[in-house]
């Protein structure tokens, strides 16, 4: 079954098993009409860390299609599907 938001047939669990990351972009552009001011756009996806293809996918498009020039980039991931944890125990308690 393909995804709506990516156009792929993984689903998002799947695509995260598959090493995919909630990624985070903070985009920092000029406005076309006012350079000298600064607008923010959140960009928010998943993507594989480091190399970011999405991510560098969308920075293309915007360099080609949107009139506002970059100014900078910050980029936060994280993975949502981690390996389980186990912990030793420090005591033992009894239950009645």
């Amino acid at each position: 079954m393909k995804d709506r938001k990516t156009g792929s047939n993984e689903s998002s669990l799947q695509r995260q098993l598959n090493g995919y990351r909630l990624t985070t972009a903070e985009i920092i552009y000029h406005l076309p009409d006012h350079p000298q001011l600064l607008q923010e756009f959140i960009w928010q996806q998943h993507d594989i860390a480091p190399n970011f293809p999405e991510l560098r996918r969308f920075l293309h498009f915007w360099e080609t299609k949107i009139e506002g020039k970059l100014h900078s980039v910050k980029v936060a991931s994280a993975k949502l599907i981690t390996p389980g944890e186990i912990k030793n125990a420090d005591g033992m308690f009894a239950i009645n």
